[in-house]
């Protein structure tokens, strides 16, 4: 392994873990909620993540539809496989978390149903890919997937602030979360922004590992 990839790996793994010794442990509980609101260390910097990975497939698919790069849309296509990674974290913590505030494990509410719709969006946008056998075809297809995609995450983000719903609005955005609660999300937060640069850059080495060895292949 790479030296970035070992200082990524060490650094991530490093964060977790005091992140979630910070949050589990540490921080106290939730005045209101008490202690099923420590699920917030884990949901909320991972939806915030998603929305990092999904940005920079934005970022890419248009870098690509415009310069036609391949290092364009390998950058996206491995950012979206990490961003669905973590919506599938999210989904999964935010129903541990709505049965017992909730009573439900789901429900069809704005903001729950928008990051439903966001994963599946993204996870097409990967299907897509393994379909359409011309990398260039698929690559473009997946671009405008990928930017249409984007609009979805802007609507769940908003949905709170638009819509009546029974997900609280962002308490670190509004800056109404206590101090002692504050810093253990942002060292969470922290620590899966580094993990994502981890799984990127080890997706990106699979990807160059695969087109060198298709290169070979075709080359006899």
């Amino acid at each position: 392994m790479d030296r970035l990839g070992v200082t990524l790996g060490l650094g991530a793994g490093a964060l977790v873990v005091a992140g979630l010794w910070m949050g589990l442990v540490q921080a106290p509980p939730d005045a209101v909620q008490g202690e099923v609101q420590r699920i917030m260390y884990l949901h909320v910097p991972s939806i915030l993540t998603a929305y990092l990975a999904f940005t920079v497939v934005l970022v890419c698919s248009i870098g690509y539809l415009v310069r036609g790069t391949r290092g364009w849309d390998r950058l996206a296509h491995a950012s979206a496989e990490v961003g669905v990674v973590f919506t599938a974290i999210t989904l999964f913590t935010g129903a541990i978390w709505g049965k017992p505030t909730w009573g439900v494990w789901w429900t069809w509410d704005a903001r729950l149903t928008g990051t439903a719709v966001l994963f599946l969006v993204y996870l097409g946008y990967l299907m897509l890919r393994s379909v359409v056998e011309d990398q260039d075809r698929a690559g473009r297809f997946a671009a405008v997937v990928g930017i249409l995609g984007f609009f979805d995450m802007i609507f769940t983000h908003m949905a709170v602030e638009w819509f009546r719903t029974l997900h609280q609005p962002s308490s670190l955005q509004r800056g109404t979360i206590d101090t002692a609660l504050r810093l253990p999300l942002y060292v969470n937060l922290l620590a899966f922004v580094v993990l994502y640069a981890y799984f990127l850059t080890r997706r990106l080495r699979l990807a160059a590992l695969d087109e060198a060895i298709e290169a070979r292949d075709l080359g006899g």
